[in-house]
């Protein structure tokens, strides 16, 4: 496709919109595709950044028409959108919404979801262009990549167009299977065509932090270990595991959250500065920190997990986790799981990061939080300072989406009493524009072919590799107990006061 010569490529005021194309959903129906897919799809339409020439394709077990895949569609943009609702979009986009039925295994099927694609090269001119977006179990992940291998579907080739996968965490369930996936998908698409999704980094919170660092000279001098005392990231869910148990119960809070979104977070604050902003110069740096990571020599005192009991949450009693449907009486899966990780590197060396997520926790937050050292020398007497504590930046990833700097000043009066106080950025009130929902960025870049914020294999091997011994020493324990409401087992508590420290509350 030939580009505008009167468009200067650096000029970021005209939106980028991809090349005619199709996105395929399989498991359309799923929660996944119905909360946050399709409407995704129809805010990137409301915002005018889908190619005229566009067509949803939903794949599910269904016996559905075109039509009954529209309805659902609409429903679940309707309910779950960003952006105000627009019936002439929906008009638009409803035109461009196509479904076939089938199950996995059906081979008619995937052949009747090739021909589709054929016939909608030339009906509605997307130039043998598609996207494949994996909203399916992982255990299916190999049979739906078979089929596409089998029927040529993930051919750039045979469909004179580029054929991209998008693949859902988790990757895998330790390292061995995470390299089999990895290895399957690259046999099957090209490598550069594998767009493996973690949501958090299409969050603007999370972009945001390396413009904090890397377009200001303000933090980066101080950002190493000879000004920062230790690291922080939360990642909290008040909820439970909300009828997920035949996945969550197999899975746990380390592999669900800490192999991919914590490790993530940890990556970009602790990288390197890119030698420029693309993906293979900012994934080459995140890499160098994950192979960096050190686990902790007492692990025992530095890896945490817990299980939720029962107890009282935003004034409603909740039940404990092995009271929740289908999870067995006598399950030792953790819902909580902290770990002190250390990074081999001459910026980070001697500065611990401390990681932890949980569910059923007080309230709903993900942040980094950085805190400094204290400053050396304090001229003013112990109690002129017994409310000064460490200097922090804390980027708030969500709900509240900001950065927050604290640091010491003076209360006013007639005695010198220092104490924090807190300088606020919010998002909703510097700029007018809201920002996109996550799905949005992702699934805009995939169909762009921006693999910036997508993690790649070794990415994802590195991070096993911290995973598998905590998971290997954790094996066949008993969980710590915590009730549903507090911020973890006091063994968490614990492992920071052992280093003088505590957790911040967010």
């Amino acid at each position: 496709m030939r580009s505008n010569p009167l468009r200067d490529p650096g000029d970021r005021r005209l939106p980028r919109v991809p090349e005619p194309c199709a996105l395929v959903v399989f498991g359309v129906t799923g929660d996944l595709a119905r909360k946050k897919l399709l409407p995704a799809i129809y805010d990137l339409a409301n915002r005018g950044l889908l190619p005229a020439d566009f067509v949803l394709l939903g794949f599910a077990r269904r016996d559905w028409e075109d039509g009954d895949f529209e309805s659902l569609a609409k429903k679940a943009a309707k309910e779950h959108a960003r952006t105000d609702w627009n019936e002439e979009v929906w008009a638009r986009l409803s035109g461009d919404i196509k479904f076939v039925a089938g199950s996995f295994d059906d081979d008619a099927a995937f052949d009747t979801l090739a021909t589709t694609l054929d016939e909608l090269r030339q009906s509605h001119g997307i130039k043998g262009n598609a996207a494949f977006y994996l909203s399916v179990p992982p255990s299916m992940f190999p049979v739906v990549l078979k089929q596409m291998e089998r029927t040529k579907m993930a051919d750039n080739a045979t469909s004179g167009g580029w054929r991209r996968v998008v693949v859902e965490k988790p990757f895998g369930h330790d390292l061995p299977s995470a390299k089999a996936l990895n290895a399957l998908v690259d046999e099957v698409f090209t490598a550069k065509d594998v767009f493996r999704i973690d949501h958090y980094l299409g969050k603007e919170t999370v972009q945001n932090l390396m413009a904090l660092r890397f377009a200001n000279q303000l933090f980066e001098p101080v950002w190493n270990a000879n000004y920062v005392d230790s690291v922080q990231i939360t990642m909290a869910e008040d909820v439970g595991i909300a009828g997920r148990a035949g996945f969550y119960d197999v899975t746990g809070a380390a592999r669900d959250v800490l192999q991919n979104h914590l490790l993530q977070l940890l990556a970009l604050t602790a990288m390197e500065e890119p030698v420029e902003f693309t993906a293979d110069a900012i994934r080459t740096e995140k890499l160098k920190v994950l192979r960096a990571i050190r686990l902790p020599s007492d692990t025992g005192a530095y890896a945490i997990r817990g299980q939720y009991q029962q107890g009282w949450l935003a004034g409603e009693r909740v039940v404990a986790y092995r009271a929740e449907k289908d999870i067995p009486e006598d399950s030792k899966t953790e819902s909580y799981a902290a770990v002190r990780l250390g990074i081999d590197t001459r910026r980070w060396a001697g500065v611990p990061f401390y990681l932890r997520t949980g569910k059923r926790l007080p309230r709903r937050v993900t942040e980094i939080a950085v805190l400094f050292k204290k400053a050396p020398h304090l001229p003013f007497s112990h109690t002129d300072t017994e409310e000064l504590g460490h200097n922090q930046l804390v980027i708030r990833v969500q709900p509240d989406e900001g950065v927050t700097l604290k640091f010491g000043s003076k209360v006013p009066g007639s005695m010198m009493e220092v104490r924090d106080v807190a300088m606020d950025f919010l998002y909703g009130e510097a700029f007018t524009e809201s920002s996109p929902e996550a799905y949005e960025r992702l699934i805009l870049d995939v169909m762009l072919g921006d693999a910036t914020l997508f993690p790649r294999n070794e990415e994802v091997e590195a991070s096993w590799r911290v995973i598998d011994p905590l998971e290997e020493f954790w094996a066949g324990q008993e969980p710590e107990a915590y009730r549903a409401g507090e911020w973890g087992p006091k063994a968490a508590d614990e492992m920071l006061a052992r280093d003088g420290r505590s957790w911040r509350r967010p």
